[in-house]
């Protein structure tokens, strides 16, 4: 699927909510009968998208329950997933009703110009909505056809068929691989394990790179361990279990942080010998273990003689196949252009998409596509209507595009579950130095088909009450005619006429969180081989379109230095959305709605956002912030993310030549800001969602009032200056600051040192030990500190990693007049609340209390605040039992010795399982 799938019930919720009118004193008498007040509205809406109970009191069900390790043995929601629920008959009439005396007609439609995954369309086409889903991405446009058009017309018709003519391809792949990959009495092979290999520095033996040694963790553990002796050509692996796994320290690998150790002498190995060695074509690859499962379940053994027969034997057969392969265009020799995302594959040499895969895997692959061709030729000579073999053998096209995504060296094998990732595990092409295979003789065309026939019949399910309402004619006019599916850039809907639509509902590209285009060439290169005959309109280009995509991606500056990248990138970014939003307002009727979702933390990205939306014409009316994911989660007291998604609710603004000055404008922004904070605090919004939060109405003010000019003049013209809408959400960060701190204390307003405040800060907003760089930098100026002077160099309180920062703990602080119990004197609190935690936590309480005594901070009520402060900020999630956070824990352990009296905030208990059911239950996605 998609990158960036949104949630189905918030997309209903967005698509619903841009239609249906506001409450209002002045309905008819028989609308007012059945809504006498907006509470009685407010809960047939939440009906209507599929909420059928209190999901606030089953969650906190959920929550004591896992406090006490209960186990609930009934759902607590006491309804099945939201977004399977379809709306009965009398709630569609019902909204049908209120539809046609909104705009005085039955004839709705929607538009998503950047459609992606489908989630949008699919919510609008199952309430008889009819639906415009476009996106400039071929394969996104190759999903929006088998996840809205198909299902639509065919339904489950075409599962049968899917089915049929998957068997017989996947017979056909058989036959022709069996003779690869070897099959062993009474298992199957579940993965083969690949550790790349370079060249000892000092031998030439290839030297097998892997992080770690795992096969698996948990209670039943199994390890392999690297053998080398001097007389032998390569090494060679033994398979470990139980304690004697644990003792052969597999966490120790070959490889750390791009550097390497050769097994053979132990000498290191730099990283820029693996780059050159990539780039010269001598990056191997070495098979360390087999993953089989047995009846017993999994288990693992060394490679044998014929394991690596057959991987030879494989590799000859595609060296003969090779090139009547590439005279039928079968091979994706592509180059893998210079990009974002394709910069670390391309450091170790791989430079064309082919090169992503290993030659048994190449075989593999091109065996799928050589095999399709064959079934898609016979499906098209068995099956009379047309589209209807179109959609077959499109849907098949899919399974080969996921047989790429899980069988290229870019998978890794996942030690604690068991199971193959795949390629795309994150949004971009990190490098694997440890790569797993399957059986692509046996299992791997079989489950891929069996995904996507899983996939297809959910999807028909969902959609599938839609043909019974048609026939009742509860929806009116739907027909899939009215499914019109397009390939373009959303700033040229040249098929849509002016002033036509009700509502547009989009979900952009988040700025730089995606680079959309350079991630689906992966899966373009053999879509266009598959699906290019029969959808050619798709794929008239080598790759995917990266010039008209709208995305901040500095690789497209590569050429200029510095900051001169990031910046054009933003620019780049600004003047497609801006295009693309003019677009939507030329084809938006007067009284139409836009709804913009959006979840991005950098303050950056929503400044582009805005400025973009406000040029274009559009006045931001509303924003509600809508939880679409656990706000306590494992990763997240790791990395920092935002639970929320953001609708920003806009309108056509009249044109208006009065002048609006900043000046005049802020003190309404900050009453704004104040009043949306108590608002969304009151509904237990927190953390950088809160901060998310308060953006949209402040951008509303601005909105309202644009053009909003400053008093600062232009060099050049003498004219004013433009508002740059940061500055307004800056306000809003300061305001957000100032009334959280009043809130972590107390009430109370005490003022640290600038250092203090900040970390205090970083942690309440955050809550995450890593959060962006940009966002550390821009709440140092709001305390008007140097990220670099002051919080880096200075204090080293942070540690730069890439694009994000890292809170350093109170050990890694640990310099002469920092963290030091040597200190006479600290001019920054924190510094000695860090000195005092690392005394305890090395040297126990007898010295830490020696150190607050010595201090005198026993009794500092300004550091007993402190204290106070931290233990709210710092999030308190256990895992089994124990603090996630070092930090969490040692301030507790200090508070129950020391300051007993100081309030405890609520600890969270969650692991990872409870976590996913929690999600599960909760019928999030």
């Amino acid at each position: 699927m998609w990158w960036a799938r949104r949630p189905l019930t918030v997309s209903r919720a967005a698509v619903l909510g841009g239609l249906l009118p506001a409450w209002s004193e002045d309905w008819p008498e028989e609308l007012k009968d059945k809504f006498p007040d907006q509470k009685a509205y407010a809960e047939w809406f939440l009906r209507l998208i599929g909420i059928l109970g209190d999901p606030i009191e089953a969650r906190e069900k959920i929550k004591e329950a896992n406090k006490q390790d209960i186990r609930l043995k009934q759902n607590p929601y006491g309804y099945k997933r939201a977004f399977q629920q379809t709306p009965s008959e009398d709630k569609l009439t019902l909204f049908w009703e209120l539809l046609e005396q909104t705009w005085d007609s039955k004839d709705i439609n929607l538009c998503d110009p950047m459609a992606g995954g489908g989630s949008i369309p699919l919510e609008a086409l199952r309430y008889g909505i009819g639906t415009y889903a476009n996106d400039l991405n071929p394969v996104a446009a190759i999903l929006l056809k088998t996840t809205l058009e198909y299902p639509i017309k065919y339904g489950k018709e075409l599962l049968p068929e899917i089915e049929k003519y998957g068997a017989l391809w996947a017979d056909r792949v058989r036959k022709r691989l069996e003779d690869f990959y070897p099959v062993e009495e009474g298992n199957s092979i579940h993965a083969y394990l690949w550790a790349r290999t370079v060249p000892c520095p000092s031998t030439g033996k290839p030297v097998p790179l892997s992080p770690n040694w795992w096969l698996r963790k948990g209670s039943n553990p199994v390890a392999v361990r690297p053998v080398c002796e001097d007389s032998w050509d390569e090494c060679r692996f033994e398979i470990l279990r139980g304690q004697e796994a644990g003792r052969s320290k597999p966490n120790d690998g070959t490889v750390s942080r791009g550097v390497g150790r050769s097994p053979w002498t132990g000498e290191t190995i730099p990283l820029e010998y693996i780059h050159t060695e990539g780039k010269e074509g001598r990056i191997g690859q070495q098979l360390y273990a087999v993953a089989i499962k047995q009846d017993t379940g999994m288990d693992f053994r060394a490679p044998t003689p014929k394991d690596l027969n057959r991987i030879q034997a494989a590799e000859k057969e595609f060296r003969e196949r090779l090139p009547s392969w590439e005279y039928q265009n079968l091979i994706p020799n592509e180059s893998i252009p210079p990009g974002y995302t394709t910069a670390q594959p391309m450091r170790y040499g791989i430079t064309s998409w082919r090169q992503m895969f290993s030659p048994r895997q190449l075989l593999a692959q091109c065996t799928f596509l050589d095999t399709l061709k064959d079934i898609q030729a016979e499906i098209a000579q068995d099956v009379e209507d047309a589209t209807k073999a179109e959609a077959i053998a499109t849907c098949l096209g899919l399974a080969l595009d996921k047989t790429a995504d899980y069988n290229s060296r870019m998978v890794w094998w996942h030690s604690s579950r068991g199971v193959i990732t795949h390629t795309f595990d994150r949004h971009e092409f990190s490098f694997k130095w440890s790569h797993a295979e399957f059986d692509a003789a046996h299992n791997l065309l079989p489950w891929t088909l069996e995904q996507v026939l899983d996939a297809y019949e959910g999807i028909c399910d969902l959609a599938e009450p839609l043909y019974t309402n048609c026939v009742n004619d509860i929806l009116p006019g739907l027909t899939d005619e009215k499914i019109i599916i397009s390939q373009r850039n959303a700033s040229s809907l040249t098929d849509i006429p002016d002033a036509s639509l009700h509502t547009i509902c989009v979900d952009p590209p988040y700025y730089d969180n995606v680079f959309y285009s350079e991630s689906s060439d992966f899966f373009y290169v053999w879509m266009k081989r598959a699906l290019g005959d029969i959808h050619p309109e798709f794929f008239q280009m080598e790759l995917t379109n990266k010039d008209e995509e709208a995305v901040a991606n500095p690789a497209r500056f590569a050429d200029l230095e510095g900051s001169k990248k990031k910046e054009l990138a933003k620019q780049d970014y600004e003047r497609k959305m801006a295009a693309a939003f003019r677009e939507m307002h030329r084809v938006l009727r007067p009284d139409g709605v836009l709804t913009v979702m959006f979840t991005h933390k950098q303050t950056e990205a929503w400044n582009t956002l805005a400025k973009a939306l406000i040029e274009a014409g559009f006045s931001i009316q509303a924003s509600w912030p809508v939880h679409t994911e656990s706000r306590h989660s494992l990763h997240q007291a790791s990395k920092n993310a935002a639970a929320s998604t953001i609708l920003l609710v806009c309108r056509k603004r009249e044109a208006s030549n009065e002048r609006t000055w900043w000046e005049d404008l802020r003190g309404e922004v900050q009453q704004t800001v104040r009043q949306t904070i108590e608002e969304f605090q009151a509904q237990g919004i927190e953390g950088v969602d809160l901060q998310l939060s308060t953006f949209g109405p402040t951008l509303a003010v601005i909105s309202e009032h644009w053009p909003v000019l400053t008093s600062k003049a232009d060099p050049d013209t003498g004219d004013p200056v433009p508002l740059e809408p940061e500055a307004a959400l800056d306000i809003a960060r300061e305001e957000i600051f100032a009334m959280r701190k009043r809130r972590l204390l107390g009430g109370r307003a005490i003022q640290f040192d600038p250092i203090t405040d900040w970390y205090i800060m970083a942690w309440d907003t955050f809550s995450a030990q890593q959060f962006p760089a940009d966002e550390a930098r821009k709440l140092a100026m709001s305390m008007n500190l140097d990220i670099e002077t002051d919080l880096s160099r200075g204090k080293k309180v942070i540690r730069k990693r890439g694009r994000f920062v890292l809170l350093r703990t109170p050990d890694d602080r640990t310099f002469k007049g920092l963290v030091d119990p040597d200190r006479e004197e600290f001019d920054c609190l924190l510094d000695a609340l860090h000195t005092a935690m690392l005394l305890y936590e090395e040297d126990g309480s007898g010295a830490c209390r020696r150190f607050l005594e010595i201090h005198n901070l026993l009794s500092d009520t300004t550091f007993k605040a402190l204290i106070q402060a931290l233990l709210h900020a710092i999030p308190r999630l256990k895992d089994e039992g124990e603090f996630v956070r070092e930090e969490a824990a040692i301030l507790d352990t200090m508070r129950l010795a020391f300051f007993d009296d100081l309030e405890v905030p609520e600890t969270e208990e969650e692991t990872i399982d409870e976590a996913m059911s929690v999600r599960q239950l909760a019928g999030e996605e």
